[in-house]
């Protein structure tokens, strides 16, 4: 049975008060997303990063309310990573929505313009050289301060009070945490950072995503915008929010993750960039980053690779990879390059990284279609 899901933002509890937040306010432009090469990848490793010394986990989560997440499907069996559940299983990233509703409206005005004969590209693998988004795992540290370095920064993030007093914005993140592209990324590059607390798990883990993040000093971390997550709580951010990702949506919890891989089935939503998208959004995405032209795919757009592909010749991670794309499909995230899909940076992908270049690559965009899943809703400006 398809049915439908309402989830309303919660404002959480939160410990602690920020250091170093700024006063400016304003709506947040794009976050424009990186588009990695399709270079192999190096030794094998893992991409668990440090976790840091224990202290106050500041939980928090996102604040105000929201409206109707309008995702529909039938819940999935959930998602672990690092033992900690990734959202609950009747979560929009968890949803199978292989029998859902295709939008035909959406497939008339839309579809048309989303770069059809564009092949994906799986924008992920090894930690050497820097592809994909590394994940950091621990205990929550000693808050640090988070510097905001936009005028939405301080608008639009999560606050957690610091122990000290004096500000809004501190949080539980290792300093050695991992950022995407490493030490040597430039300055205007994502550099996501995503730091998971596994001190609740499994079911009481909380997620803290930072973007276009620094760590210059060694006190705290300077970033445009971030957000926190309680990994039990299906609570949308309030409309109009950023998060570290241009949807206002989690990051981590539509990475493809060589964990899940390695146990033979994607159980979420994957997700993926468009270089072009509408200046609107679909629950659950509360945040968009484009322009007023109506036949641009909006934020939070999901589409599935139809059921007739013909996948009976793939094995192995791209097999696995396109399972997923038919059950629970693709939710757009970001801009960025055309038909990319994002996964976890791990050196354990190496040996499966040209199969997966080269299987996932002649799969275009007119293999996909629009689900429906909700009202299309103005960016609030």
């Amino acid at each position: 049975m398809v049915v439908a899901f309402t989830f309303a933002a919660s404002t959480l509890a939160m410990t602690a008060a920020a250091c170093g937040s700024d006063d400016a306010s304003g709506s947040s432009p794009e976050n424009g997303s990186t588009s990695g090469s399709n270079g192999t990848s190096g030794s094998n490793g893992t991409t668990t990063g440090s976790s840091g010394s224990t202290g106050t986990s500041g939980s928090s989560g996102s604040s105000g309310t929201s409206g109707t997440s309008g995702t529909s499907g039938t819940p999935g069996p959930g998602t672990t990573y690092a033992g900690c559940r990734i959202f609950p299983n009747d979560n929009p990233w968890n949803t199978d929505v292989s029998t859902a509703s295709v939008d035909t409206d959406l497939m008339t005005s839309v579809m048309p313009h989303m770069s059809l004969g564009t092949g994906l590209h799986p924008d992920w693998g090894t930690v050497d050289e820097q592809y994909g988004l590394p994940i950091t795992v621990g205990k929550a540290s000693t808050p640090v301060p988070i510097t905001w370095t936009t005028s939405w920064g301080p608008t639009e993030s999560d606050p957690v009070p610091c122990p000290s007093g004096g500000g809004k914005f501190c949080y539980p993140i290792p300093l050695d945490a991992k950022i995407e592209g490493g030490p040597g990324a430039k300055t205007g590059d994502d550099r996501h950072l995503i730091f998971l607390a596994n001190d609740g798990a499994p079911d009481h883990c909380m997620l803290y995503e930072l973007y276009n993040t620094q760590n210059q000093s060694g006190a705290g971390f300077t970033a445009a915008s971030g957000a926190v997550f309680s990994l039990d709580s299906n609570a949308l951010r309030p409309e109009g929010w950023t998060s570290a990702d241009a949807a206002g949506m989690s990051v981590m919890a539509g990475l493809v993750r060589w964990e899940e891989v390695q146990r033979g089935e994607i159980t979420h939503a994957i997700r993926f960039t468009m270089d072009a998208t509408r200046d609107a959004y679909i629950h659950p995405a509360t945040h968009a980053a484009g322009s007023k032209d109506t036949s641009l795919p909006p934020m939070g757009l999901r589409v599935r690779l139809k059921a007739s592909f013909d996948d009976s010749k793939l094995t192995g991670p791209s097999k696995i990879v396109v399972t997923a794309m038919k059950k629970y499909g693709l939710i757009l995230a970001d801009n960025g390059s055309d038909w990319y899909i994002t996964g976890e940076s791990e050196n354990a992908w190496k040996p499966a990284m040209g199969d997966l270049v080269s299987s996932l690559g002649k799969i275009k965009g007119s293999d996909f279609e629009i689900v429906k899943t909700g009202s299309v809703i103005p960016q609030p400006h």
